[in-house]
């Protein structure tokens, strides 16, 4: 339920005025909210979003191969905060184009989760060297988020030294106005204050919901800043210990519930109602980790049920074993990529040409592979059943 606005949690507008065109900038309160939020009717959520979270973490020794899931979870996260901002790539899409492939959908699309997924993987490992999450840190990120893919000539890695704003053609008719440029860094410093616990232990979550919204207010660069808000979410569950791995992709949740995450995100700045955001928050961590629990499950299933299919035969002579043997190691290489050319799969599988043709067309005649093109040359084999299951969730949404 919306709480009455309270005067401590509300910011105050400054009037501005562009081209003999006045507006109204917002500057957010300083986190954390004042009065205190009121978590008493969302405790068992919270700890039931805190148990999924744990499961979710738990995958990597039930995976075995984490880097495998890894892979896929980084790009399924990619695919989805970019599809809120408007792209209408696809997973296959976006395999297809690392596969150095054509995507069936404009070339900056796929970029720009390509992008996206880059700015993951560095943001990662920079936690890993032991650079704390910081204001330099994302500036970094951001430079590699807007690199190669639209949004590059709008200072990829620098705050704005001009004013932004969502929704509208211009400032006077936005829906919404965030801080002007002269207010930027006291935000931020604030901001980046609270994101270090200066102002006292908050749980991870919390803390991340906050973060979250704050940023998005504050709107510090000139594009980008959906894509990085989101992925500030997974970079803080990382660095404070509560996933090992960026397993959690809450674009999905968010993107089903793309009205009522913005309709959220301006009711806290309109008066103040922090408890809404966070119980919605909370609900898309529970179900967005229960979700991926199941597909992972679902995943290895999968591949128990189709390895079985492979498995040499006893009594097999020599001739048939090393035949079971290549359809196993396209098998494998398939899992790590499940569209492939002949090409790639000789490469990856370590197997002839010819070979691996052959392998690929008993896996398509077991029913485990598909020949996507109806081409005779330069055929692409794709793991159906396997990508049905990485896929849930990310289709485009309509424009």
């Amino acid at each position: 339920m919306p709480i009455n606005p309270q005067p401590g949690r509300l910011g105050r507008y400054i009037c501005k005025s562009v081209a003999g065109e006045s507006y109204q900038a917002y500057i957010p309160p300083p986190l954390p909210p004042i009065p205190a939020i009121q978590l008493e009717n969302m405790q068992d959520l919270m700890e039931k979003a805190n148990q999924a979270l744990g499961r979710l973490d738990g995958l990597a020794s039930m995976l075995g191969n984490t880097t495998l899931f890894l892979y896929f979870y980084v790009r399924k996260e990619a695919l989805l905060s970019s599809q809120i901002e408007g792209t209408q790539s696809s997973l296959s899409d976006l395999l297809l184009y690392e596969s150095e492939e054509e995507p069936g959908v404009p070339l900056n699309d796929v970029q720009e989760v390509s992008s996206y997924v880059s700015a993951i993987y560095y943001g990662l490992k920079r936690l890993e060297e032991g650079f704390p999450l910081s204001l330099r840190l994302l500036r970094e990120i951001h430079e590699i988020l807007l690199s190669n893919s639209r949004g590059s000539e709008k200072s990829p890695g620098e705050f704005r030294r001009s004013q932004n704003w969502i929704g509208g053609t211009r400032p006077g008719n936005a829906m919404f106005v965030p801080p002007p440029p002269e207010q930027l860094m006291d935000c931020l410093d604030n901001f980046e204050k609270f994101m270090h616990d200066e102002y006292g232990r908050y749980p991870t979550l919390i803390k991340a919901a906050l973060l979250h919204v704050q940023f998005e207010t504050i709107h510090p660069f000139l594009d980008g800043n959906g894509r990085l808000g989101r992925l500030l979410i997974t970079l803080l569950l990382c660095s404070e210990g509560t996933l090992s791995a960026p397993l959690l992709y809450l674009s999905l949740y968010l993107k089903m519930h793309r009205d009522v995450y913005y309709q959220l995100l301006q009711q806290v700045r309109e008066n103040g109602d922090w408890e809404s955001w966070l119980k919605f928050f909370f609900e898309g961590v529970l179900e967005t980790s229960s979700q991926a629990v199941t597909s992972a499950k679902q995943i290895l299933a999968l591949f128990e049920s189709d390895r079985e299919l492979l498995q040499p035969s006893p009594g097999m002579n020599i001739y048939g074993k090393t035949q079971a043997l290549s359809l196993l190691s396209v098998f494998d290489a398939l899992k790590n990529n499940p569209i492939l050319s002949i090409k790639q799969t000789a490469e990856k599988a370590g197997l002839a040409f010819p070979t691996a043709k052959r392998a690929l067309e008993k896996l398509e005649k077991a029913g485990i592979v598909r020949e996507m093109t109806g081409k005779r040359r330069g055929k692409i084999f794709i793991y159906d059943k396997y990508l049905q299951i990485l896929q849930q969730g990310t289709e485009p949404l309509p424009r």
